[in-house]
């Protein structure tokens, strides 16, 4: 049975009305200062950089969002009995959504759906934290230790899970076929991944609309919209 890998970005969650980060209509090129929202040194040290942070969470589309046809073609593909695991780049859950076990999914930059004290290490839903910041906490602190609250996430300025990143790249080793979508591949070390699989023999096959620097090493390169190219690639690797 061929062992294929997705490593998915940003791109793969715009049709669920998440925009991306970097693109033209990105997050962080329409607002730069919001990055400041996110980026651990200025949340920690900044109780009104938090408080504007719980609110961007509060009204922003992560939560709310859906798994699209792209999401979906990915769960259809594992539960037909493809040896498959995702590693992602998004923060959003729509991968699990779709139907994905838990446990075939790398969140690399954690997940937004929870929340972590930044003293204790308690965890928490996003869901009920959003529920204090609607009844008045704007700056919500653990209830276990009275710490620091912060999305799950891995945030600009923290280095990521060493556990999680040494089981992607042990994931990209053993890929036979390794689809790299929605991602720009130019963020580290996630991006590295998709050269570590093309070392080590995979079919590299990269799903999006801008060039990205492993295209030369590329088997397959498609620009199409990732809702109806996704899903037609993995027809066809089925």
């Amino acid at each position: 049975m061929t062992m294929v890998a997705i490593l998915s970005g940003a791109g793969i969650s715009t049709d669920s009305g998440i925009p991306d980060y970097r693109g033209p209509n990105g997050m962080w090129t329409r607002d730069p200062e919001a990055e400041r929202l996110v980026t651990y040194g200025p949340y920690m040290a900044d109780p009104e950089i938090r408080r504007r942070s719980w609110l961007m969470r509060k009204d922003g589309p992560v939560l709310a969002a859906e798994p699209n046809a792209a999401h979906r073609a990915v769960a259809a593909f594992e539960r037909s009995g493809h040896a498959l695991r995702v590693i992602t780049q998004n923060i959003d859950g729509l991968h699990q959504a779709a139907g994905m076990p838990e446990r075939k999914v790398l969140e690399l930059h954690g997940s937004a759906r929870a929340v972590v004290c930044t003293a204790c290490h308690a965890r928490s839903s996003m869901a009920e934290a959003l529920a204090r910041v609607e009844a008045g906490e704007d700056d919500p602190a653990c209830r276990a230790c009275g710490g620091i609250l912060k999305s799950a996430t891995v945030m600009f300025g923290e280095r990521l899970d060493p556990v999680v990143l040494g089981n992607a790249m042990s994931i990209a080793k053993a890929a036979e076929v390794f689809i790299a979508v929605g991602t720009s591949l130019q963020v580290q070390p996630a991006a590295s991944l998709a050269g570590i699989a093309a070392e080590n023999g995979a079919r590299l096959i990269i799903v999006n609309a801008e060039p990205t620097p492993y295209d030369p090493v590329a088997h397959e390169i498609v620009r199409e919209p990732i809702g109806t190219a996704l899903p037609a690639l993995i027809d066809r690797l089925r």
